[in-house]
């Protein structure tokens, strides 16, 4: 009997020591709501890293683990890709074997087709409008897919694109199987989604938390989570985000108030900071009756902002921005217009377009009240404001949640949603040639095909990035692109204000965590040991 009871007691006393050792992780994120969660997340780039990499992968995956370098294209559920050598524009996609979705059905060439009809084509039965908005603008190249065999998938681009693989990256795969299980309802496999990747959703409140439990049984071996839960609380206030990490109520925080970061480091809190491939900008409209189809209005915005000004309000968690990429960048060039703050020259340009801050440019700008990536959006948006105004332009704002911001700026300039408004204020990824130029400045990628907002077109821009686009060398890509920037800098197509640090602050909780020199995160670096 006594030997019955010790060994009940010691099976209890073992199971209680189990629970205790499970380790958790709360992360506050700076979004109001969690991503969507069934396959394409939204709320933007930085969204990835919360829904997207967490619970699902792509075919072509970005190297995440590594802080000293920027990472890489690498095999994600494709193990190799590769063009034919008789028809540039067809790419064949070798898919992983062995891989399963959360739910135990085996992932496949037909589950890939099924996905790229769930988000590309609007005739099929589980077409999802909404997944569709979040990635369709990413795969602007994509003409035709078709199943060649079972471990084999050929996409047919519209052009010869040299660059088409980094698109790939924001194509994540989610389980028909779990979807017709669930009665073909989105919104059923949103509450118990299943994809490929490291976590699996095991709880969601809606504007509350997401508990991503670890999948022990993930593909990969060398990224299995490091953590067995992980909670996301969507915390989109600056000051409450910090007071929560500072008050024990979670374990890391993304971009911290930047004016707490001594107290955060005295508190015992770590502050993580990386070189970061993304630029804080103002994206122009040049369509007629924009005031910025007037080049020297835009010099004299970039001209008028003090981004030294604007380090320092973010306590050195930013760095001043004179292009789209840093000067270190091999996509740089060597721009003919130089940016930098000198108000005086920014009054003469604003002067000569017949405006003056007696007689100011009065125009409206849609901007996001925070979220992953607006770094300090309003606080910094008032600081350019009043830099602007003292130069006889003044801007007023209208401010949304940022899933709206990304409808006005998915729209384009000439859409009836952006009547009134002359520029956005999205964030932009610069981390890969696609991303950090042709998207955004190449004629054929404005709305609806892809994100070129304010619809700039220039023949010669178009001309470097054409011939980008067919050429394989790197080294000749690397001195195009370059030339396309150049160009763009000259043409002063945006506002570029600084690049991120992507700052987080760590409690001493949390031992682990790489982070990459990239908007993507891995979330599965997170330890507490």
């Amino acid at each position: 009997m006594f030997k019955r009871l010790a060994v009940s007691a010691f099976v209890a006393l073992s199971l209680t020591s189990w629970a205790r050792a499970e380790s958790v992780v709360r992360y506050g994120i700076s979004l109001a709501d969690i991503p969507l969660t069934s396959g394409q997340p939204d709320r933007g780039a930085g969204a990835y890293k919360f829904t997207g990499y967490t619970l699902y992968d792509p075919l072509v995956a970005w190297e995440m683990d590594v802080a000293d370098r920027p990472g890489k294209l690498v095999p994600g559920l494709a193990t190799e890709w590769k063009v034919d050598p008789a028809d540039q524009k067809k790419w064949l996609f070798t898919l992983r074997e062995g891989v399963t979705f959360h739910d135990g059905s085996a992932f496949d060439a037909d589950a890939v087709v099924w996905n790229l009809e769930k988000v590309l084509n609007e005739q099929a039965p589980h077409y999802d409008r909404r997944q569709a908005a979040q990635v369709r603008p990413r795969l602007p190249s994509v003409a035709s897919y078709r199943k060649v065999d079972a471990k084999t998938v050929e996409i047919t681009t519209k052009a010869v694109d040299s660059f088409f693989p980094y698109q790939m990256l924001w194509f994540l795969v989610s389980s028909p199987a779990q979807y017709e299980k669930l009665g073909r309802d989105w919104d059923k496999f949103a509450q118990q989604p299943s994809g490929t990747g490291p976590f699996k959703l095991t709880k969601l409140v809606p504007r509350e938390l997401a508990e991503l439990s670890k999948n022990p049984d993930y593909w990969n071996k060398n990224r299995l989570a490091k953590v067995d839960k992980l909670v996301l609380v969507p915390m989109p206030e600056v000051l409450s985000r910090t007071n929560a990490l500072i008050s024990g109520q979670v374990d890391l925080i993304e971009t911290p108030a930047p004016d707490t970061v001594p107290q955060l480091k005295s508190a015992g809190m770590k502050i993580v900071e990386n070189v970061t491939p993304h630029v804080w900008n103002y994206h122009l409209s040049v369509v007629p009756g924009s005031p910025w189809t007037d080049v020297r209005l835009r010099k004299a915005m970039n001209l008028a902002v003090d981004r030294d000004g604007i380090v320092a309000l973010m306590n050195g968690l930013a760095k001043p921005a004179v292009g789209q990429v840093d000067p270190a960048s091999p996509w740089f060039g060597k721009p003919g217009f130089q940016i930098k703050y000198d108000p005086e020259a920014a009054k003469k340009l604003v002067a000569e377009a017949g405006y003056s801050p007696a007689k100011p440019l009065k125009a409206t700008f849609v901007i996001a009240q925070g979220g992953t990536g607006q770094m300090l959006s309003l606080p910094m948006n008032e600081f350019i404001q009043q830099n602007l105004k003292d130069v006889g332009i003044e801007i007023e704002f209208k401010v949304v949640e940022l899933e709206v911001l990304y409808t006005h700026w998915r729209k384009g300039a000439k859409d009836e949603m952006n009547a009134g408004i002359t520029s956005n204020n999205i964030a932009y990824v610069t981390s890969d040639p696609l991303y950090a130029i042709i998207r955004f400045f190449h004629s054929n990628q404005a709305a609806p095909v892809g994100v070129n907002w304010g619809f700039y077109a220039s023949p010669v821009v178009d001309g470097y990035l054409n011939e980008a686009m067919k050429t394989f060398d790197v080294a000749k890509q690397d001195e195009l692109l370059a030339k396309a920037h150049a160009q763009i800098v000259d043409d002063a197509v945006l506002v570029w204000v600084v690049h991120d640090t992507n700052p987080h602050a760590l409690s001493p909780k949390v031992k682990k965590f790489t982070l990459a020199q990239h908007w993507f995160q891995d979330l599965t670096t997170l330890g507490v040991d």
